[in-house]
C-alpha cells in the first residue's frame, strides 16, 4: 500500500470516506440516528466494533442535544475527557465543562470515606444547580456512584455518557446503568475510554452545529 498525499484539510473527509466503505464492505447498517455518533467513536479508536456495541436508549441524542442548547453542564470523571470536549458550542449555549476528580477536597473526602474519588467526584456532581450530563470514560465506580444516587432519588441526570475502559467492574457498572431509566449511551463490554466520552459529546456538538 502506496503512501498517498492527502492536504491536512482532506484528513476528515477522506476518514469518514473509508469508514462508509469499510462498514459497507462489512455489510454493517448503522441506525441513521445515531450513525454520527457511531462513526465518530471509529474515527476517534479506528475500532468498527463500535458499530455493534454502542447502546442508545430512546432519544437519548435529541435529551443530550435539548440540554446543551439549555445551558447544561458537562461533567467527565477525567481531566482527559475534559481537555478532549469540544467547548465552543457548549460555552455558547452558557454551559461549562467540569471534572472534579482532581479537587483536594474531592481527594480528602474520598480517603476519609474509603471511596474512590470518581465516586466522590458524582456526589458533587449532584449538587450542581444545573441540569448535568455525564461523560464517564476511565471509572465503573462513577456509574455505580451515579446508580445509588439516582436510586436514592439524589441525582436525576440528563443523560450519561457510560463509557468506561478495562477489566475489573467494568462490564458489570455499564449493565447497571442500562438496567436504570437514566437516558444513556453505553460501549458495551470492555472497550471504551475518555477519547470516546469525549468524542461521543463532541459528536453531538457538531450535529447542533450543522442543524443551526
Amino acid at each position: 500500500m502506496a503512501f498517498s498525499e492527502v492536504r491536512p484539510a482532506d484528513i476528515e473527509k477522506k476518514s469518514f470516506e473509508i469508514i462508509n466503505d469499510e462498514l459497507a464492505e462489512m455489510g454493517k447498517t448503522v441506525d441513521p440516528r445515531y450513525e454520527h455518533i457511531v462513526k465518530r467513536c471509529i474515527h476517534t479508536s479506528a475500532d468498527f466494533e463500535y458499530a455493534d456495541s454502542l447502546y442508545f436508549s430512546e432519544d437519548v441524542d435529541s435529551k443530550i442535544s435539548e440540554a446543551i442548547r439549555n445551558g447544561a453542564f458537562i461533567v467527565t470523571d477525567t481531566t482527559m475527557a475534559q481537555s478532549g470536549i469540544n467547548k465552543k458550542t457548549i460555552e455558547f449555549f452558557g454551559g461549562r465543562v467540569l471534572c472534579f476528580i482532581g479537587d483536594k477536597s474531592v481527594a480528602e473526602e474520598a480517603k476519609e470515606r474509603g471511596m474512590t474519588r470518581s465516586f466522590i467526584s458524582m456526589e458533587r456532581a449532584s449538587k450542581l444547580d444545573r441540569p448535568v450530563i455525564v461523560a464517564v470514560g476511565n471509572a465503573p465506580t462513577a456509574l455505580a456512584s451515579i446508580v445509588r444516587l439516582h436510586e436514592e432519588g439524589k441525582f436525576d441526570p440528563v443523560a450519561v455518557i457510560g463509557v468506561p475502559v478495562g477489566f475489573v467492574n467494568v462490564v458489570e457498572a455499564k449493565e447497571m446503568l442500562m438496567d436504570t431509566d437514566i437516558p444513556c449511551i453505553v460501549a458495551k463490554g470492555r472497550k471504551g475510554g475518555s477519547n470516546i466520552a469525549a468524542c461521543i459529546i463532541n459528536a453531538i456538538q457538531y450535529k447542533i452545529r450543522r442543524e443551526a
